[in-house]
């Protein structure tokens, strides 16, 4: 069966299933390249040792979520919201530097980064306010608002220094399209990404001289249409604008690091030996796996520690090196079934809340998987972000955990969810 009763409640055996198996295989893979080929020991000053504590303190969490009642999360949604915000905010001036970014707060060993949590938070706060009876999301008053919900923390981990973490919270963008946002904000989203990557790659100057050319260009052909004319002028003096505008941040905000990664991703600057090195040696050891890979701890560049940040940022070139394209082949899919049956979750919510709350799990868990992985093989610029139960640290696993487990006790209460909030 794939639902097992908990209480009066029926969980969802098959996310489960999904979520153990990840945690696991991160778990081996964490064992693999922070360990080697050493016999095993329940020493808990090691990273493997440290992650059994995280697996359990994640899964302990979880279960309790199955103790409290659902209406708390829907009635707390913006306390909730609202408490991880003011911790994104006193980490800037009491947290502890990291990698370039004041994004932790230290107390002795033991480490605790919010914005890992603010995505709980903001999931929250975006579904109770997008299942509250009157909002419409064709209103622009409530785009802005919603805006407003997403953009704060964005705004708040870039004052730390942490532009990667921060971009995860345009994934929640993706969720309101399911709630009928008009698809043209889709598309004036792409066009920026368009722009920004041009602007980065060629200069402002350029960028702004072409789109004038392209005005020039299409306006000898609409110029007898003035309605069509002046939007074509409008929007190119729109572009115009973003351009400047992401070329003073790329050079006055993002730090010189970030601008590098960027740069060598878009393949501006080669730097094989600095800040390419980390997707260099990463692509050398996936490659290295072939089809059916080396073998659990027979993994050279694994086991040589050739790739920076493998127990956390690139854990999945240990899977490549160890299981080639086999292993990573099946950690793919088994992702992608996670999704497939968070979506189905999604859909057979009962209450606008909790449909609303599935999708913001499934884009950020999404969003984190696509991007780790694309990093790893120079497809998208190393910002940072974990792989969703597989990278090593306890920040991480337990915000994936609590999010996921959260959707499962939403789940489990389906039969009893109302559409709209009754208290």
């Amino acid at each position: 069966m794939s639902e097992r009763i908990y209480g009066q409640a029926r969980v969802d055996g098959i996310t489960v299933i999904l979520y153990l198996i990840l945690v696991i295989c991160g778990f081996l893979s964490i064992y693999s390249s922070s360990h080697g080929s050493e016999s095993f020991s329940f020493n808990l000053s090691t990273q493997y040792g440290k992650q059994i504590i995280w697996i359990t303190a994640s899964i302990v969490l979880g279960t309790v979520l199955f103790l409290i009642d659902v209406r708390f999360f829907e009635v707390f949604s913006y306390g909730i919201f609202g408490f991880w915000m003011i911790l994104l905010f006193l980490v800037i001036f009491l947290g502890r530097e990291v990698n370039g970014a004041r994004s932790w707060f230290a107390i002795g060993s033991f480490r605790l980064q919010p914005a890992e949590f603010a995505k709980f938070g903001v999931a929250l706060a975006l579904s109770r306010y997008v299942s509250d009876i009157d909002t419409d999301m064709k209103s622009r008053r409530y785009q802005i608002i919603t805006a407003l919900i997403i953009i704060l923390p964005i705004a708040l981990i870039v004052l730390q220094g942490d532009a990667g973490s921060g971009l995860v919270f345009l994934s929640f963008i993706m969720v309101l399209y399911r709630e009928g946002l008009s698809g043209s904000i889709l598309i004036i989203g792409l066009v920026s990404i368009a722009v920004s990557v041009l602007t980065i790659a060629f200069g402002f100057i350029p960028i702004a001289a072409g789109l004038v050319v392209l005005g020039g260009i299409i306006s000898a052909f609409v110029y007898t249409n003035i309605k069509v004319f002046r939007w074509l002028w409008i929007i190119l003096a729109g572009c115009i604008l973003f351009s400047k505008g992401v070329d003073f941040a790329f050079v006055n905000v993002l730090q010189e690091h970030q601008q590098k990664r960027i740069q060598v991703m878009l393949g501006i600057i080669e730097d094989p030996q600095g800040l390419g090195y980390n997707v260099n040696q990463s692509k050398i050891a996936i490659g290295s796996g072939g089809f059916w890979g080396k073998g659990y701890l027979q993994g050279t560049q694994t086991k040589g520690d050739f790739v920076p940040e493998q127990h956390t940022d690139f854990i999945f070139t240990s899977v490549g090196e160890e299981f080639g394209w086999i292993g990573s082949t099946t950690v793919i899919v088994l992702f992608v079934l996670l999704f497939f049956r968070i979506s189905f979750l999604a859909e057979r919510q009962r209450s606008k809340f909790s449909r609303v709350y599935a999708y913001c799990v499934l884009s950020i868990l999404f969003f984190h998987f696509l991007i780790n992985i694309a990093m790893t093989i120079n497809l998208a610029p190393v910002i940072g972000i974990p792989l969703p139960f597989f990278s090593y640290g306890g920040s991480s696993l337990i915000s994936f955990t609590v999010l996921l487990f959260l959707l499962l006790r939403l789940d489990a209460n389906r039969e009893n969810e109302l559409d709209s909030l009754s208290y």
